[in-house]
């Protein structure tokens, strides 16, 4: 392998290595415009895209143990990666794509799990890690909020609704 090959492969290797998960996306027809706006958007996101080259990315896919890319990598393809989670940024790409026509998901990873378009775009559609955060620690909490408005019913019941103020 040439040495700006090596280069190359060793830049694609440390960015799947820094990054949990990555979306292969076709970007066949978008223009540079399209693909700036894209790029800025997965930057909110915590995620970016490269433009990759299929034989030089196969290799350094093959040296992160990800090993049957052989037939997936075909067409201009672009990597989503990033290192917050991926449902940020499918659901960025699949909103992208919906406005715009363009990029195509392919494929995708979570760690080693091999991932189908399909299953990107369905992990595109759930609510964002915070959101399901923010649920399941109302979920935690409901508990406590009905003893609390139990035990107020009660005070209120025995005091008549009032509630008496300490003497200033």
């Amino acid at each position: 392998m040439r040495e700006e090959k090596k280069l190359i492969t060793a830049e694609y290797l440390a960015r799947l290595n820094a990054s949990p998960f990555f979306i292969a996306a076709e970007y066949t027809g978008m223009t540079v415009s399209g693909f700036t706006e894209l790029r800025k958007r997965l930057r909110g996101a915590g995620a970016e895209v490269h433009v990759v080259k299929n034989t030089v990315f196969r290799a350094a896919a093959k040296e992160a143990g990800i090993t049957d890319l052989s037939s997936a990598l075909t067409g201009q393809l672009a990597m989503v990666t990033g290192k917050a989670d991926i449902f940020a940024a499918a659901k960025v790409v699949k909103t992208f794509a919906k406005e715009f026509d363009k990029p195509k998901i392919r494929f995708g990873y979570l760690g080693s799990q091999a991932l189908t378009a399909e299953e990107v775009g369905q992990m595109a559609d759930l609510p964002s890690l915070d959101a399901l955060r923010g649920q399941l620690a109302g979920l935690l909490l409901e508990p406590a909020a009905r003893i609390a408005r139990v035990i107020q019913l009660h005070v209120d019941k025995t005091t008549g609704g009032e509630v008496e103020q300490p003497a200033a």
